[in-house]
């Protein structure tokens, strides 16, 4: 799967073989020295994917991820950075990244990094971005909750949601099956599959930002459930809420 890839890395050797390493892959790959840089580039509409390095001059990439999520750009983002700790690294995803690497790292494992990347989210880059409307069946409804698969949007009350590709993937993969309960491991594979850069707290990550957008009260979650000692389901709450009667 052929994409348009920023590359925003402020290191020439390194931005250099991360091209290098892309372009053989069959991407097209713009590389950019700065955050403000890399802000630009992705504001005009064509990339598919942004390689953002965590420290860079001028705008870091945290408040680059900060920004592009609070202008609902829909790029998907690999972050880079030479934090290490847990917590950190749960930042970015926090943030609304769709994965990490840590520093150093080797450029074939960042070239299938991007490649999972791609075809996990293959309806929302490159050409399916002008595909036909979508049928019926490929949207998902689970009360008032609707996720497009097709468009790669999601509403609420038909009122529109902002999702990172990552919090879609796991929202779209319990709406096929609502009110089963998911295992942390379960919605892990949704996200990356087996990888050992990636905890369960990465799915808390993603469940707490989803029910901060899907729930009338986060705290009181009545739509995105915990199933303590085993995982979470979504259900339809008007739904429970009938059944409560007596």
């Amino acid at each position: 799967m052929r994409a348009n890839i920023v590359v925003a890395e402020d290191d020439v050797k390194q931005s250099e073989l991360v091209r290098r390493y892309l372009e053989h892959e069959g991407h097209t790959v713009t590389v950019v020295g700065d955050g403000r840089a890399a802000l630009e580039e992705v504001r005009r509409g064509e990339s598919d994917l942004l390689v953002l390095d965590v420290m860079m001059p001028r705008t870091d990439g945290l408040d680059v991820v900060r920004i592009l999520r609070a202008e609902s750009r829909d790029v998907l983002v690999l972050m880079l950075t030479a934090r290490s700790t847990e917590d950190d690294l749960l930042l970015c995803l926090d943030l609304g990244a769709d994965d990490y690497m840590t520093k150093p790292f080797s450029p074939r494992e960042l070239a299938a990094r991007v490649r999972t990347l791609l075809r996990r989210n293959r309806r929302s880059t490159g050409p399916a971005r002008a595909a036909a409307p979508p049928a019926d069946d490929e949207a998902l409804s689970v009360g008032t909750l609707r996720i497009d698969q097709a468009r790669h949007e999601v509403s609420v009350g038909g009122a529109p949601v902002v999702c990172t590709p990552g919090e879609f993937r796991i929202l779209a993969a319990m709406a096929m099956e609502p009110e089963r309960v998911f295992t942390r491991q379960r919605l892990l594979e949704e996200l990356h599959g087996f990888d050992k850069y990636i905890s369960d707290r990465t799915v808390d990550v993603h469940i707490m930002n989803l029910r901060k957008k899907i729930e009338h009260a986060p705290r009181k979650p009545t739509r995105l459930l915990t199933v303590f000692g085993v995982g979470y389901k979504l259900t339809d709450p008007a739904k429970n809420a009938r059944h409560a009667r007596p």
